[in-house]
């Protein structure tokens, strides 16, 4: 039995009765930034957060300790009942109560990586720095990698697994101001690879010609991975979304069985695929399993926890994000794009006889979410296509579009799937990404 079982065990045990739930999180994790080819900051991360949940009533209180001892769990038991009585005498809520964890043990991870050798880190950050000087251009962004282990207990069943995963973004900067950005994420950190991506950074950014300035307007676009992946993650909280759906907010409220992307579009959230980060179950311990959400265009489901099943008259997917539910709704975590037919980025921008190569979007953010309307801009990496062919650097443009519509206009995508993600951890770690290909469409650029 591993530590964090006997201490998700002992968790259950202080809140003392039947309508209870202990989580406990384990990450140990390294984080190396860097900036003008200098490492910046290191970070190294060894620590358990217990989270105990108690429903009142239909309501749930929900507390939470980093301490293990028996007094600090049982006032973290006794903060979580006070929230739940409190919030039980405003009224009945909503929540059916915690479902019986699935007695798994998951294992996502590479045990290589969850050695956590520092050297790893600071030999990438190396390869990059030795990288981008030949190119004549700065490296900047973050090396990271970590083992998290979580256990769920409930109803005398628990649930654990372990999971690693690794991340490298580099982003490399000219003197004149121009930038190129790459990205790779894994759950080894073997499989991602500083010199490439580095390479592929820097010869974005040390392209010479001067970026032209293209005019607003509906373009074909060829998008690589880190942009169709954020697409693809704003159809997961706005469009998969079970919290909308059931309150007629989301994207396919009324549309589940109608197309409403091109024929090509096949997404599932496939916890299961091999380049993916792999989960067993999700913060209330409900099995992952395989869950189509568009099959042939046409949309099937959307992703449920157990507020929003009951809410639904069905019962959770497994997507809870964390015990009784996220504020924000359930959503996908491991989101698969099939790929297309196109060998490669060449083939499809070889039809555009004018039009744009988006290496990222950066800072999206929603216009209309039921129209799934977003907002943001290309960056690191922004190209003019003419006569078929990459040819000249672009100033970054504004989209401002729907992103249903993008994928309505979907004509092509690599056969080559990759694992995408930003990467980016505020609180608990729990890396997520979508695998997804690179993709000719269309878009709308505005002023």
């Amino acid at each position: 039995m591993s530590d964090s079982t006997t201490l998700a065990e002992r968790a259950l045990a202080a809140a003392g009765e039947e309508t209870a739930l202990a989580r406990v999180i384990v990450e140990r994790s390294l984080l190396l930034r860097f900036a003008r080819s200098r490492p910046t900051q290191a970070t190294s991360i060894d620590d358990a957060t217990i989270e105990i949940c108690v429903v009142r009533d239909g309501q749930l209180g929900r507390a939470e300790t980093n301490a293990g001892d028996d007094d600090s769990l049982r006032r973290c038991a006794a903060e979580a009942r006070a929230a739940a009585e409190a919030a039980a005498r405003g009224g009945h809520g909503e929540y059916p109560g915690f479902p019986t964890p699935v007695a798994a043990h998951g294992d996502g991870r590479d045990a290589a990586t969850a050695q956590l050798d520092p050297h790893s880190g600071g030999a990438a950050l190396a390869t990059a720095f030795d990288v981008c000087a030949r190119h004549g251009v700065e490296a900047h962004g973050v090396w990271t990698a970590a083992d998290v282990e979580t256990t769920v207990a409930a109803s005398g069943q628990v649930a654990r697994e372990r999971v690693t995963d690794a991340f490298m973004k580099v982003t490399a900067i000219a003197s004149g101001g121009r930038s190129g950005y790459a990205s790779a994420a894994a759950a080894a950190v073997d499989a991602v690879d500083a010199r490439s991506l580095a390479e592929a950074a820097a010869a974005k950014a040390a392209v010479a010609t001067e970026p032209i300035r293209l005019e607003p307007g509906d373009y074909p676009v060829v998008l690589e991975p880190a942009a169709v992946g954020e697409l693809v993650e704003w159809l997961g909280s706005t469009a998969l979304n079970g919290l909308q759906h059931v309150e007629g907010r989301g994207a396919l409220s009324d549309r589940l069985g109608t197309r409403v992307t091109a024929a090509a579009g096949n997404l599932a959230d496939a916890p299961r695929h091999p380049r993916t980060l792999r989960h067993a179950f999700d913060a209330e311990g409900v099995a992952k399993r395989p869950l189509p959400m568009i099959e042939d265009g046409v949309a099937r489901h959307v992703a449920h926890d157990t507020r929003t099943g009951a809410l639904a008259g069905t019962r959770s997917t497994g997507h809870a994000l964390v015990p009784g539910g996220s504020s924000y709704g359930p959503e996908p975590t491991n989101l698969v794009l099939a790929g297309g037919g196109a060998s490669g980025y060449g083939e499809l921008c070889a039809p555009i006889e004018r039009g744009i190569y988006v290496t990222r979007l950066w800072y999206t953010n929603p216009v209309r979410p039921k129209e799934t309307l977003i907002t943001g801009v290309t960056r690191d990496g922004t190209f003019l296509i003419e006569g078929g062919e990459v040819t000249r650097p672009a100033h970054d443009l504004r989209l401002t579009d729907s992103v249903l519509r993008v994928f309505d206009c979907m004509e092509d995508m690599t056969a080559e799937t990759v694992l995408a993600s930003g990467g980016e951890f505020y609180g608990r770690r729990f890396a997520t990404g979508v695998v997804c290909p690179g993709m000719r469409t269309r878009m709308r650029f505005t002023a």
